[in-house]
């Protein structure tokens, strides 16, 4: 049976949105979007550096463990990163890298020196200045590209997942780690979804990507989706700083993968009627 094209809203700037009737066709189609990344990256730069965010994302990436993605991607060239971890050992339940490993990691033939996992024996302070460090000298013989409008290491791809609240990577609402500008890595010990102590990319970092890809999926992220994404949203819930809308890729290019009823309130806005674009993948 052939699959559903996804929906596409008119996308703003530099930008996309993905529609998808069930949850495995976001899989399949973000199996593929991701493989054309890597393709493009090794080609052109001999390397694919990704960094992915934890929770829900991983159930997302079984399609790349399976033919064909298993044997005909380049994963010795794969170098991965995590745009965000929770300060908890890398065997706790709660643990990024954990539920990365067993979900993905363990699954394909990544080689174990091309991950950079976040250091579980420091503070969550020296852990977040150490993985700064490691991403710069990355950053210094171009395994991590460098952004052309900034020093901000350039990934290849970046892979989040948004919150109800809005939330993407460990930035929230409103939090000051939202206005930093020259670090790449920071930390928070205030985090208002458990655990509190988390190691996060800065926005400059997310921003200065090649290509950043946003999943969203349930009805409870239709509401911060639609303060995301629209224009003019003015009043008491007008999103002064909702980490989502700022994501604003400044060379590269962000696509959201959306389910039905996390995009529910963008078709209300269209009034049901939005004239959509189809892709045939």
């Amino acid at each position: 049976m052939e699959r559903e094209p996804a929906t596409t809203y008119v996308p703003k700037r530099n930008s996309e949105i993905r529609v998808f009737e069930s949850l495995d066709e976001i899989s399949t189609d973000l199996a593929e979007y991701i493989s054309q990344i890597s393709e493009i990256s090794v080609k052109e730069r001999g390397y694919f550096a990704i960094a992915l965010s934890g929770g829900p994302l991983v159930s997302f990436l079984g399609k790349l463990c399976e033919a064909p993605y298993n044997k005909t991607l380049d994963w010795p060239k794969w170098y991965i990163f995590w745009s965000d971890e929770r300060a908890v050992a890398k065997n706790h339940a709660e643990s990024n890298y954990k539920l990365t490993k067993e979900g993905f990691l363990a699954k394909v033939p990544i080689l174990n020196g091309h991950v950079y996992s976040i250091n579980d024996n420091a503070t969550v302070e020296d852990a977040a200045k150490d993985y700064e460090f490691v991403i710069r000298q990355l950053v210094k013989v171009r395994t991590i590209g460098v952004s052309e409008s900034n020093d901000c290491p350039k990934f290849d791809l970046i892979l989040l997942d948004m919150g109800s609240d809005g939330h993407v990577a460990s930035l929230f609402p409103n939090h000051p780690a939202l206005e930093l500008k020259d670090d790449w890595v920071t930390y928070i010990t205030d985090s208002p979804q458990p655990p509190p102590e988390r190691i996060t990319f800065t926005l400059p970092v997310i921003n200065s990507a090649s290509n950043i890809a946003i999943v969203a999926t349930g009805d409870d992220k239709a509401k911060a989706m639609h303060l995301a994404v629209s224009d003019g949203t003015e009043g008491p819930e007008a999103p002064a700083s909702l980490p989502a809308r700022m994501v604003k890729p400044t060379d590269g290019k962000l696509v959201w993968f959306l389910d039905k009823a996390a995009a529910s309130s963008l078709e209300a806005e269209n009034g049901g009627d939005a004239s959509y674009e189809h892709h045939e993948y």
